[in-house]
């Protein structure tokens, strides 16, 4: 939805200092990050730290054009084309707007709040009503005075449904996010520790997080709070609300009969209008159920039925952001400084015990800061936490948990402050364990990471791991209920990283991994993964590897189908599973056809192994131009599937599709799909929705002013034809950069703009012409990422992205991401 400029100026009332009337699409609170300059409105923010009117020439150097602000330009003459809309307070600026934006819908609204709980409930809702409902919602955790009117500004005609998040840190606060956000639909999850030293007491709390709901037409909440519970019966303002309860004890519109945990599924009875109905979920801990019951509630105001079955299990799991990084002599690091509270501490704990590559589980703690709880009872409920999730060893960092230390148990240790802590450790300390840094942001447990992470290359591979299960959960969308996946994590999971990956994949439950060679599936072993793992190229003198760590081969010559049944039989296996590989069109690996009557002459006779799968691979499933030479294939795989089926007794999966193929040839998924390159975000399909992974990044080592005539780099190739300001990045091609993009060739971002590659690219590092853009020493380099697809970079090259994604050094850090 667009606004002109003098419109925007008449809904926050302010005074418009014109030089045009543009129209506007996007408004701006981040200098440095922006898509369309021309377009875009810059609201210039006053924080604790940073001053909005501080950028602002920046950003009009960098094209934009249209700003709020609260003060006087000083440069204003400078500014020649700039427009200004001046006002009291930019941020109750940007509210009004959003909220004069959202008075233009009349689609229903649901409104989240609680203390924990409402990304995932909001997430969850997404993903149970986005097949037939087209949803606008908060973008990660948007739930702040901030967060929200830039959630709401992204409503327009399309959407027929808006589900926003808001949270508060002190009074006063709800009663703007209420006027944004104006919910027809109001849902409370819980109420808890965090914020607490704001409000006096819970109940001052949950009456201020109430004021959100006051002109809903339905809130939904758990009777079993019984704080919330009472403060909503004795509230007026609630006398022409629906109150949709649910409760697993008292008489409730949903009253909870049954809970029936059984592994990593819980089933879920309740009463609803006098009739027994149920759902399931694929998630067994308390706080998904709790989350599952509020949306469950939601979907019968919304859908007036009660079967959402097949939608409760196809829900995935929501992710909070960690980061996570390879540390120093085999240990693995979970840095979770972010927040602290109880609630984030258990969710960060569930993580930790995910990192099935180590036994030792080590978890460093903070203070927990402005819980409004007494220490006592804030301690002794942490250190009952920590002990029923198992962990091996707490390093305590503060004095208020160190005042209560009696509450846990040995091994623990505590010291006064993290540069305390700093002082005294011993890196020896730490080998092959699973590290949790879980601190308040006032103790700067970033020191500890930095002290404990094992590769310190200014250069460093981020892999977002909510990308991973986003882009995964897309290809899910294309399938079939009962079509398996077999998630391709060979050549360290396309650059991405070995274990870490899989892990994730693992925990979301894809139902095989494919790798290339024996060592890779050693590794993910070794770090615990148990799911099913294919070994694509198998070699002859690793047979009993394999069968020692329960790997699977690929199949595709007599020869190879002799020396392993060999090696099953050495170790008196039965049923060992194998996957055949049959030659389609690739001309690689694999069957002929007229090699099949061999095969199974040979497979008859051999009762120690089992054909667990047949497959083979697409050559051109990416370009349309080749659909006829790819539907052959199908044809030849078909054909020679059912006479194998004719022959095998026992009944085999069959897969052909890659990641392309899932979304180009969906009738042809067969019983499963190999996914690769599109779990990492990469898609000839510009519409597919898929979210970029990887963000390859460094920072600029030294500025340097070079005069004209001059040259940089090895073989004087960089001939500069102006004075310049050249830039020095520790990157180069011993870590992945292309030698190739070299001499103007390549490009790389800074501070938003792309800037040239110039001279030959060094073994370790490169020079960039910065003479157009505004730049520091310290300054963030991207190589390639969301601001810079690898896709550019692959078409410069004439390659493809694999190829980059792979060429990556493992010196270059890789550090994992979760939101």
């Amino acid at each position: 939805m667009e606004y002109l400029l003098d419109d925007i100026a008449r809904i926050v009332k302010g005074n418009f200092l014109k030089r045009s009337n543009p129209v506007v699409q996007t408004l701006l609170t981040d200098s440095r990050s922006f898509v369309d300059s021309e377009t875009s409105l810059f609201f210039a923010l006053k924080g604790h730290r940073q001053d909005g009117h501080s950028f602002l020439e920046d950003l009009y150097r960098r094209g934009v054009r249209n700003f709020v602000i609260s003060q006087p330009v000083s440069n204003f003459e400078a500014l020649s084309e700039a427009n200004f809309i001046q006002v009291n307070d930019t941020l109750k600026a940007l509210q009004m707007l959003a909220a004069w934006h959202r008075k233009q819908f009349s689609v229903p609204v649901i409104a989240i709040t609680g203390s924990n709980g409402k990304t995932v409930v909001k997430e969850w809702l997404y993903q149970l009503m986005e097949k037939d409902r087209h949803i606008v919602r908060s973008p990660k955790s948007y739930n702040s005075q901030l967060g929200v009117p830039l959630s709401v500004w992204n409503m327009n005609d399309t959407h027929d449904l808006a589900i926003f998040e808001a949270g508060i840190s002190k009074v006063r606060e709800m009663e703007h996010l209420k006027d944004i956000i104006q919910p027809t639909i109001g849902v409370f999850t819980n109420i808890g520790d965090a914020h607490q030293s704001n409000f006096i007491d819970y109940k001052h709390k949950i009456s201020e997080k109430l004021k959100l709901f006051a002109d809903c037409e339905v809130l939904i909440y758990s009777k079993d709070h019984s704080l919330i519970d009472s403060q909503i019966s004795s509230s007026p303002i609630f006398e022409d609300t629906h109150l949709f309860t649910w409760s697993k004890k008292f008489p409730a519109d949903l009253f909870i009969t049954e809970i029936n945990k059984q592994d990593s599924v819980t089933h879920i009875k309740a009463k609803y209008k006098q009739q027994t109905i149920h759902i399931s979920i694929p998630f067994s801990d308390d706080a998904s159920i709790e989350n599952a019951i509020h949306c469950w509630a939601v979907m019968l105001i919304i859908y007036q039925q009660e079967d959402f079955q097949e939608r409760f299990m196809q829900l995935s799991q929501v992710a909070m952001r960690l980061e996570l990084k390879e540390g120093l002599n085999g240990c693995t690091i979970i840095n979770d400084a972010y927040n602290s509270d109880t609630g984030s501490l258990s969710i960060a704990l569930d993580f930790l015990n995910q990192q099935h590559q180590h036994t030792q589980k080590t978890l460093i703690i903070s203070d927990i800061l402005q819980s409004g709880k007494d220490e006592a009872g804030l301690y002794k409920t942490v250190a009952d936490l920590i002990h029923s999730k198992k962990i091996n060893r707490i390093i305590a960092i503060g004095d208020s948990i160190s005042r209560n230390g009696y509450f846990f148990k040995d091994p623990i240790s505590f010291y006064h402050s993290t540069d305390d802590f700093l002082s005294k450790w011993n890196k020896n300390d730490f080998k092959n364990e699973a590290i949790l840094l879980k601190g308040s942001r006032a103790f700067e447990f970033e020191k500890i990471s930095v002290a404990l992470q094992h590769k310190l290359h200014t250069t460093v591979l981020e892999i977002n791991l909510n990308a991973i299960i986003h882009n995964l959960n897309h290809f899910r969308a294309l399938l079939k209920p009962a079509t398996k996946i077999m998630a391709m994590v060979k050549a360290f999971s396309y650059g991405s990283g070995t274990y870490e990956i899989a892990n994730v994949l693992q925990y979301h439950k894809v139902d095989y991994l494919g790798v290339a060679f024996v060592d890779e599936g050693v590794s993910l072993r070794q770090a615990g993964i148990t799911i099913p793992i294919m070994v694509m190229n198998p070699d002859a003198q690793a047979f009993e590897t394999m069968i020692e760590y329960h790997l699977e081969p690929e199949i595709y010559s007599l020869a190879i189908l002799e020396d392993f049944y060999q090696s099953v039989l050495r170790f008196s296996m039965e049923n060992y599973p194998i996957h055949l590989k049959l030659e389609s069109g690739m001309n690689r690996l694999g069957f002929n056809e007229d090699d099949l009557p061999a095969l199974t002459a040979k497979l008859s006779g051999m009762k120690s192994i089992t054909v667990r799968s047949v497959f083979s691979h697409l050559a051109a499933s990416d370009e349309e131009r080749l659909d006829d030479f790819t539907n052959l294939q199908f044809e030849r795989f078909d054909a020679m599937c059912n006479s194998l089926s004719s022959s095998i007794i026992r009944p085999f999966m069959r897969h052909i599709l890659n990641s392309s193929g899932i979304e180009r040839f969906p009738e042809h998924q067969h019983e499963m799909v190999r996914l690769g390159i599109g779990l990492y975000g990469i898609s000839n399909d510009q519409t597919a929705g898929l979210m970029n992974v990887s963000r390859l990044k460094t920072r600029i080592s030294q500025l340097k002013k070079v005069p004209k005539n001059e040259t940089v780099g090895y073989g004087r190739k960089g001939v500069l034809t102006h004075d310049s300001l050249i830039g020095i990045i520790p990157v180069g091609y011993s870590d992945g950069l292309d030698r190739r993009l070299s001499n103007g060739l390549g490009r790389v971002m800074v501070n938003g703009m792309l800037v040239p590659i110039v001279g030959n690219v060094c073994m370790d590092m490169c020079m960039v012409d910065l003479s157009d853009c505004p730049a520091q020493e310290g300054d963030e380099v991207i190589i390639f990422g969301e601001e810079y697809p690898i896709t550019e970079m692959a078409n410069i090259l004439e390659t493809i992205p694999y190829e980059i994604m792979t060429s990556i050094s493992k010196r270059v850090k890789r550090v994992y991401l979760m939101e």
